[in-house]
């Protein structure tokens, strides 16, 4: 049976554009995976205490076969694929592609939680979310479009 699941695509190393277009390709061509649709990609100023340059972000809805925890290892290799090294938290990226939703589903298990544990305090995650689902309920916290006007 087929989930939606909703991924947040950023980037601020290298050709940040052509990171996540890559990106979304290869997130394409995985089997089991059909990306419905993408937000429009915005500029955004970087979160935590690493100094570094301005991010693009946005986010990908689509309809997988895949479990949460497989999506998320095809998610991570796409990473690895494009160049992403893990040295420092927070730290500048070449590509980050976070699992933010999975269906109606809450997980917490090592390793994964969703809705991803910061979803609701982002407006970089909210406002992607609110125009590819303005009705969109995340579970545990409530409608996006009510999460991103207490932001305000």
């Amino acid at each position: 049976m087929s989930k939606t699941a909703f991924v947040g695509i950023g980037s601020n190393l290298g050709d940040r554009e052509d990171n996540l277009r890559l990106a979304v390709e290869l997130l394409s061509a995985e089997d089991g995976v059909e990306v419905t649709a993408v937000y429009e990609i915005r500029e955004t100023e970087p979160v935590g205490p690493v100094e570094q340059g301005p991010f693009l972000n946005g986010a990908v809805r689509l309809e997988t076969e895949l479990g949460p925890r497989e999506l998320l290892e095809r998610l991570l290799a796409v990473e690895q694929r494009l160049g992403r090294v893990r040295e420092e938290r927070w730290g500048p990226r070449t590509i980050d592609l976070d699992l933010l939703l999975y269906g109606d589903e809450v997980i917490d298990e090592r390793g994964l939680t969703v809705p991803h544990p910061r979803l609701g305090e982002r407006r970089f995650v909210l406002e992607p979310l609110a125009d590819l689902a303005p009705t969109l309920v995340v579970p545990g916290l409530g409608g996006v479009e009510e999460l991103l006007a207490e932001l305000d």
